[in-house]
């Protein structure tokens, strides 16, 4: 399964108001592993940058004007990317912006149905936890320390290692689960997956929701946890 994660940075916040794609980074997955084949862009937005873009992403429109427009590259990234499905962190707002762009050239635009929202997905994986990308980086121990300014490909390259961990945990759920329904499982090997499982999940959280996990168990009366540890 060829998948890729994908990342955009804009001139702004809204394309309703003009704004325009200055950069688009892509990193390919293949089979849940990342195949070091990746495509990157700077675009010429044909307008300045509001000063908090310039601010994230350092860069400038006097710098971008050396690039091509998007009129200029959108065959080479719809090439790149085919129809794969699009690993996005708040696909929403990078799926718009491209569209929107398609639209001006009167391109095939991205269908929602082949997208996954990384958002979407640590939001119901963990409720109540940070959801942004340097919060899952951290979460997953994903060395995030290149990220002193946004950068697409940087980021997208973050995104695709987040994404695979998260894919892998959902897989590992899955096969226990089946094995339940199988009635292949004793108790044992209950006790000692949770134990594994538990031991990898203390060293992904930070020290605030491990307090938050502790105070919760204080109130419950004999919890399940007791018997693992």
């Amino acid at each position: 399964m060829r998948e890729i994660a994908l990342d955009t940075e804009t001139t702004g916040l809204s394309y309703d108001d003009g704004d325009r794609i200055t950069e688009i980074g892509c990193v390919e997955i293949v089979n849940k592993a990342i195949t070091g084949n990746t495509y990157h862009v700077y675009i010429n937005p044909e307008r300045e940058l509001s000063p908090d873009s310039e601010r994230i992403t350092g860069l400038t429109y006097e710098y971008l004007k050396q690039f091509g427009k998007f009129a200029d590259i959108y065959v080479g990234f719809l090439d790149f990317v085919k129809n794969d499905r699009l690993i996005i962190h708040n696909a929403k707002f990078d799926i718009g912006f491209i569209n929107y762009e398609l639209n001006l050239v009167n391109a095939p635009q991205f269908s929602m149905d082949n997208v996954v929202d990384t958002l979407d997905m640590s939001r119901r994986k963990y409720p109540g936890s940070p959801a942004t990308l340097d919060a899952l980086c951290k979460k997953f121990a994903v060395d995030s320390s290149v990220r002193s300014k946004h950068g697409a490909l940087i980021d997208a390259d973050l995104l695709a290692q987040v994404y695979i961990i998260m894919s892998v945990e959902r897989v590992q759920k899955n096969i226990f689960i089946e094995k339940i329904n199988d009635s292949v499982v004793s108790s044992t090997y209950v006790k000692q997956l949770h134990t594994k499982l538990a031991k990898r999940a203390l060293s992904a959280i930070s020290k605030e929701e491990s307090c938050r996990h502790l105070e919760l168990i204080s109130k419950l009366k004999t919890p399940i946890w007791n018997e693992f540890c």
